[in-house]
């Protein structure tokens, strides 16, 4: 156990609280929310960073570490939807969600067959996360800002975050399908 794996075990360990604080009836319970995740955002962040620089990378590690932001991601989409209770919302956090499980289960077979590096994180999933990100922290908010109503940026976010998914599914699948015709 080191302070990266620590790190990640806290952005898990904060899920709980954001869904139970996000269910609090006051003005103050959704910006809390946001703020938790946030944090927990910064951790992931962090984690990388720390093992990076303190050569304390490790196999569970970067295990934990996707299943956590895998798990972030999903906990607050799953919260957003449940407030929304639309289908504007609803879609693009199916998407999200259904890309989630088909890369899991994806690099799980390529794990299989010695090629997982080929479903390795791209620059374009950095930018797809990013995106989730920011989308999640204005749906979790759900006040206005200095008097602006913020949700259509979060709204916004998220389509951007749903094409981006789709796209690096494809790229994902079309290298993975390469491989299999190559085999």
């Amino acid at each position: 156990m080191n302070i990266p794996t620590l790190l990640t075990w806290l952005r898990i360990a904060l899920l709980p609280v954001i869904a139970a604080i996000f269910y609090i009836d006051a003005p103050w319970a959704r910006p809390v929310c946001a703020l938790i995740f946030v944090v927990a955002g910064i951790t992931d962040w962090l984690d990388g960073y720390l093992a990076r620089r303190m050569s304390l990378e490790s196999r569970f590690g970067a295990f934990l570490d996707p299943v956590a932001d895998k798990l972030m991601v999903m906990v607050a989409l799953v919260l957003v939807v449940e407030s929304a209770q639309n289908w504007i919302v609803t879609l693009p956090a199916i998407v999200i969600i259904g890309r989630e499980i088909t890369i899991s289960a994806l690099r799980e077979w390529m794990a299989e067959i010695g090629q997982r590096a080929k479903v390795a994180v791209s620059s374009l999933g950095k930018i797809k996360t990013a995106m989730q990100i920011v989308a999640l922290v204005v749906l979790l908010y759900k006040q206005q800002l200095f008097g602006f109503d913020v949700q259509p940026i979060g709204l916004i976010c998220l389509y951007i975050a749903a094409v981006l998914t789709i796209w690096s599914m494809a790229q994902y699948l079309i290298a993975a399908t390469k491989l299999d015709v190559d085999s």
